[in-house]
């Protein structure tokens, strides 16, 4: 009944005495069962008080879930609190509205309060129970409760029970449990492809997909999730198209997704196709959530205008979308900018996070900020923020690449939570920019011992070695990174043409344009040097002669990547290039000059940041 039917009827059961036995307790039941808003439910709560059919059991039960429904789940609470003899019905819905809410410890005690009074849970009572429950222990429980009670081949208890394995991450019993189904619902194919989606099992959950002969956007969403987290963007795109082509319509969540893995790869113009089709979207509002993936996505695909732009057209932005700002400005090299978010954002009474002060860090660290990153780091107690591994890291690198090697070292030994391997890779790097060759080969030493050391921390020692000449350690820690089955991950560059990725490696060969790209790298390199540069051989990190050492950094793939995107796209366009390793020193030389040669902008993202090159110069400064 609508709201404009519903008020008629209060006012004139609420208004006088003489007519309170006009509303029978079917006629209140079947007011409440169309009751949206705690106000419309107290005001027929009261209008049945008048009557005196509140205590009617019908009546009761749909108050109890109008005001749960509602949000008001303390007055839902109450009056089950106040029923005689309530039964597994009062009881289950209750436990249902605490349980979706993700009330999980209330909906377990009106559980424990039902299981006291002796009544028996139902399939429902049950399916709404599980998803309160946080551990395994309580959940095999439940599940051996059900099997007592002859419940557990329900196919409400057996999805909620394959739900709650897979969201702890077993997916061997919700596997045993979902083999059993003879005819699973989509609820339980869902649960079980994400269970394998997040496991990163993803050839399971494709094929469980694969199978499913009808798909709602919440599987989509799920198999597209799955991967995006673990890293194959490509897959996530293609299948959000392929979704599109099936007439699903994504909601929120599939774009988020989408702009994540567009992030991920780098690639501006799918982004801008994504932005376009959030502003055309029924479905899709340009909502707080939507616009800090948005400026997440234009971040990283090296776009900071673009960003800036959304940052700008967002109303009533949260901390979230400033955190997504701020860490904009600081991987783009703009730290200063960075800085002043955070006094703007403190002057319109946000409430910074953990999440504002790593990207505050960051920003100091890429601009040797050292005053400004040790502040930063003391004003989180000023909010409650008690420093996490990533703050600490941050603080470790700015300190590293300041060249106060010892102080970030003491810092490590100082941290009352365990050193993760990012933090350990910075100081090692910080000993090889610094050539402080002692302090370097001593937490080598440690890490090795404790075997702690990963690819990047053996490549880093290698490197540490290799500078100073000493081959026989190279062989050495080779020979320990072999005998640990540990390889040096390859570099990798990416640019984007006309919508389409083109990766490159060191050497490549592979592409249908070879020659021209190796003819155009020659002529690069001829200009380079006529503008005075020298390759810096140095960086070549094995026992060869100067003339191979050469060659192998004229073919580094970023430069390769340049040498495509100068021969594919317009004199004066912007080349944009993603690596997943920190360029050498080389390179950036080299991209720096290739910049002012063409004029064109050329817009590097590493690693760890972007590197605008304009003219000769890059934005940062040459620190980095």
């Amino acid at each position: 009944m609508s709201a404009a039917a519903v008020q008629p009827v209060l006012l004139s059961f609420a208004s006088s005495g003489e007519q309170h036995g006009a509303l029978t307790a079917d006629r209140a039941a079947g007011l409440l069962a169309g009751c949206a808003t705690a106000r419309r439910a107290g005001e027929l709560h009261a209008a049945a008080i008048r009557a005196g059919v509140d205590r009617d059991r019908a009546v009761d039960f749909r108050l109890q879930r109008a005001y749960a429904a509602s949000g008001r789940l303390d007055l839902a609470v109450t009056l089950l609190r106040l029923t005689p003899d309530p039964t597994a019905v009062f009881y289950t819905c209750a436990i249902h509205a605490h349980s979706s809410r993700g009330l999980r410890l209330a909906a377990l005690a009106l559980l424990s309060d039902m299981l006291s009074r002796g009544l028996l849970p139902t399939a429902h009572t049950l399916s709404a129970s599980l998803p309160a429950c946080h551990g395994l222990s309580l959940g095999h429980a439940l599940h051996a409760y059900a099997f007592k009670l002859g419940l557990a081949g329900d196919s409400y208890v057996a999805t909620a029970l394959l739900s709650m394995y897979a969201r702890r991450g077993d997916s061997d019993a919700a596997r045993a449990l979902f083999d059993e189904m003879p005819d699973p619902h989509v609820v339980s194919v869902t649960a079980m492809l994400t269970c394998y989606a997040k496991m990163g099992a993803l050839d399971d959950a494709r094929e469980l997909f694969d199978g499913m002969p009808s798909k709602d956007f919440v599987c989509w969403n799920a198999m597209i999730d799955g991967y995006t987290q673990h890293g194959r963007p490509n897959e996530a795109l293609w299948l959000f198209r392929r979704m599109l082509q099936s007439g699903i319509e994504p909601d929120e969540v599939t774009v988020v997704l989408a702009l994540s893995a567009v992030a991920q790869l780098g690639t501006a113009e799918s982004g801008k196709w994504l932005h376009s089709y959030v502003k055309n979207s029924r479905r899709v509002r340009l909502n707080v959530r939507v616009a800090t993936a948005l400026i997440d996505m234009y971040c990283k695909c090296g776009s900071l205008e673009d960003a800036v732009s959304v940052f700008d057209s967002t109303s009533d932005k949260d901390i979230v979308v400033w955190n997504a700002m701020i860490n904009g400005y600081a991987m783009h090299g703009h730290s200063r900018k960075a800085l002043e978010m955070f006094s703007q954002l403190t002057l319109q009474g946000l409430w910074p996070t953990d999440i504002t002060f790593i990207g505050l860090l960051n920003a100091c660290s890429h601009s040797g900020l050292v005053d400004e990153g040790r502040e930063f780091f003391q004003t989180m107690e000023e909010y409650a923020i008690v420093p996490k591994i990533e703050h600490y890291g941050c603080m470790v690198d700015l300190l590293g690449r300041a060249g106060l090697i010892e102080e970030a070292f003491q810092l490590v030994q100082s941290m009352t939570i365990t050193p993760d391997t990012v933090m350990w890779v910075s100081l090692l790097a910080a000993c090889r920019l610094h050539k402080n060759m002692a302090l370097g080969q001593q937490i080598a030493d440690y890490l090795v011992a404790k075997k702690l050391a990963n690819s990047g921390m053996y490549i880093l020692l290698s490197n540490i070695y290799a500078t100073v000449g000493n081959w026989e350690e190279v062989a050495r820690v080779r020979s320990m990174m072999k005998a640990s089955g540990i390889h040096k991950e390859p570099g990798c560059s990416a640019i984007e043409i006309g919508c389409k990725v083109y990766e490159f490696v060191a050497g490549d060969m592979s592409h249908p344009r070879t020659d021209e790209i190796y003819a155009m790298l020659e002529k690069m390199n001829e200009l380079v040097k006529e503008q005075g540069h020298v390759p810096q051989t140095e960086l070549v990190l094995h026992d060869l002669d100067e003339e191979m050492k050469e060659k192998a950094l004229a073919v580094h793939s970023e430069k390769l990547a340049v040498a495509f995107g100068l021969i594919s796209t317009a004199p004066g366009d912007t080349i944009k290039i993603v690596k997943n390793l920190r360029a050498c020193s080389d390179c950036h030389a080299v991209l720096k000059l290739i910049s002012k040669i063409t004029g064109r902008k050329i817009v590097f993202r590493d690693r760890n940041r972007f590197h605008h090159f304009v003219d000769g110069s890059c934005t940062c400064g040459d620190y980095w």
